[in-house]
């Protein structure tokens, strides 16, 4: 399977009217230097696709062995996201596209990509959602002085009182805002909110007018972010809250871990992947009590202070997979 863009799509139908063409689409992630990444094409705005092939017998596997081709490294965790269906997520014509998406965990350092795949390249999925890092103090900053006052003149836009209400509802529980706690797994919804009052780039191309962004006054400024062609970055929402609601209950971080690592490289990549801080004491525990990891007998040789222990993870988590009834012990 090689790699694919926005034309390389399997098509379902023959009739012009009618016709469907299915993809298969990968939000691929990795963690290098204490960086959540994902690999894009076409310059970042879209992520890899493929067709999916009669040969394959499943989905998953065809989507599986075109990642391995790719990258020259064995996918250890993948599994399907969400069939995007929705009519006109193109305006390219009138087809109709169907998205399948799959979330691929690999590692960076392991993974150099093919010379035939043009204009793709690893990068921070920060710089696609920089709202969504809650450690960095700018991105508290942007979510206070810039997304909720421009959502909240978009509550304000409507006439009918039943439709406020529900919108500050929404933009409350999302955002964190009143009683309610900021949710590290509510990317998608963030994002759609964003989506639907005109503030990101995709919404104004959806609606292909430019009296209607124009119309949409003031919250309609675009933010910071990067955007991405088609509904590309819906679909990365979709993966990055996919894998922080995972950390949460199965050990999925292992595929993006060395073979030998520290206790605090483990921390960071957790953190770096939730975007907020951990309690240090409390995850090491929490790591201690689930019995995930074991001592290599090496140290690792840093840079100041003294050497830390390098771990691996048991053979047996490898194999289950699995934490039962586990949270992480966000820094609050």
């Amino acid at each position: 399977m090689r790699l694919h863009y926005l034309n390389a799509r399997l098509n379902l139908a023959t009739e012009p009217s009618l016709a469907i063409t299915a993809e298969l689409v990968a939000v691929l992630a990795a963690v290098t230097d204490g960086e959540p990444r994902i690999l894009t094409t076409a310059h970042g705005q879209t992520l890899p696709s493929g067709p999916f092939q009669s040969a394959h017998r499943s989905m998953q596997a065809g989507m599986r062995a075109w990642i391995e081709s790719e990258t020259h490294h064995p996918i250890g965790y993948i599994e399907q996201l969400y069939t995007f269906a929705d009519k006109d997520r193109s305006q390219q014509d009138s087809r109709r596209f169907i998205s399948i998406t799959y979330l691929g965990l690999t590692r960076e350092a392991s993974a150099p990509l093919r010379d035939s795949v043009p204009h793709a390249g690893w990068r921070n999925w920060y710089h696609y959602f920089p709202w969504e890092d809650r450690r960095n103090p700018a991105s508290v900053e942007l979510v206070e002085q810039r997304i909720v006052p421009a959502l909240q003149r978009w509550i304000a836009d409507t006439p009918d009182a039943s439709v406020r209400q529900r919108r500050q509802q929404r933009v409350a529980y999302n955002y964190g805002l009143h009683d309610s706690r900021w949710n590290e797994d509510l990317v998608l919804q963030r994002y759609e909110l964003l989506y639907e009052a005109t503030l990101v780039p995709e919404a104004r191309r959806a609606r292909a007018s430019a009296a209607v962004a124009q119309a949409a006054g003031v919250h309609g400024a675009s933010l910071p972010g990067l955007d991405m062609l088609h509904d590309h970055r819906r679909i990365l929402a979709t993966g990055i809250a996919r894998l922080r609601a995972k950390l949460k209950y199965r050990p999925v971080m292992f595929e993006l871990m060395p073979p030998a690592f520290t206790l605090l490289q483990l921390q960071q990549t957790v953190e770096a992947l939730s975007g907020c801080w951990l309690h240090k004491q409390n995850f090491r525990r929490l790591i201690e009590q689930q019995q995930l990891v074991e001592e290599t007998g090496d140290m690792a040789v840093g840079k100041a202070g003294r050497p830390a222990k390098l771990f691996r993870f048991r053979a047996g988590v490898l194999q289950e997979r699995a934490i039962a009834g586990s949270k992480l012990p966000m820094a609050r």
